[in-house]
């Protein structure tokens, strides 16, 4: 079944199926890498079933753990405007996954026909910028406390789709380095949410048992 990628919402029916006729499925396993930050960049890959982690190396030359993304998601946007684009974070599966991979060969013969296609490429583009100037403004603005509930919120958004009880089947380490903390503020924040009866804790994994609440925690730091 295909995902509906948030990518390609603005193009009429017959647009859509034509970009999708153009892309090459593609199988990754758990933890195998589908680039490398500083790859030369060729394709855009819509995310069809599995998670995805997107990670940057920082100055010091450790591994942050940026977001997390999911099916209906996609990336490489960038990769699709230049000859020479790099990969500017690396991508790597959390769990077995499919992607609708687009080169950007087939990607120029689609925005030759049809401008639509050329608009949704610029579209996802300010799309990401916004979510960026989000995150750069919650690491400015917020407490890390707030930020890790925020990053549990989206996870848990990534992992339970629509249903009430979320599994989020990822260390503290990465949840924590999404947020732009440690592990043991991570751990204590994530503490006191299984206090309050919002997450239950285990090895390798957070139960969200009442997203309602934790939204509302996000939404209210």
């Amino acid at each position: 079944m295909t995902a509906e990628f948030a990518l390609l919402r603005s193009l009429d029916p017959a647009d859509r199926r034509q970009v999708l006729a153009s892309c090459t499925p593609r199988r990754f396993k758990r933890r195998e890498v589908l680039c490398h930050e500083g790859d030369p960049g060729d394709s855009l890959h819509l995310v069809q079933s599995g998670r995805l982690l997107i990670r940057v190396a920082t100055p010091l030359g450790h591994t942050a753990t940026l977001t997390m993304i999911g099916p209906g998601d996609s990336f490489g946007e960038l990769a699709l405007l230049s000859a020479d684009a790099k990969r500017t974070a690396t991508v790597e599966a959390a769990e077995s996954a499919e992607t609708l991979a687009l080169s950007r060969a087939r990607f120029d013969t689609l925005r030759a026909s049809s401008p639509a296609v050329d608009r949704m490429l610029t579209a996802g583009l300010v799309a990401q910028v916004r979510r960026l100037s989000t995150t750069v403004l919650e690491a400015l603005d917020l407490p890390v406390e707030a930020r890790v509930v925020r990053r549990l919120a989206d996870l848990a958004r990534i992992y339970g789709g629509p249903a009430p009880v979320a599994e989020v089947r990822l260390t503290q380490d990465d949840l924590a380095s999404m947020a732009g903390t440690t592990r043991v503020t991570a751990n204590r924040v994530l503490r006191d949410l299984e206090q309050r009866g919002i997450v239950t804790l285990h090895r390798g994994r957070v139960i969200v048992t009442d997203r309602a609440r934790l939204s509302a925690a996000a939404a209210n730091p």
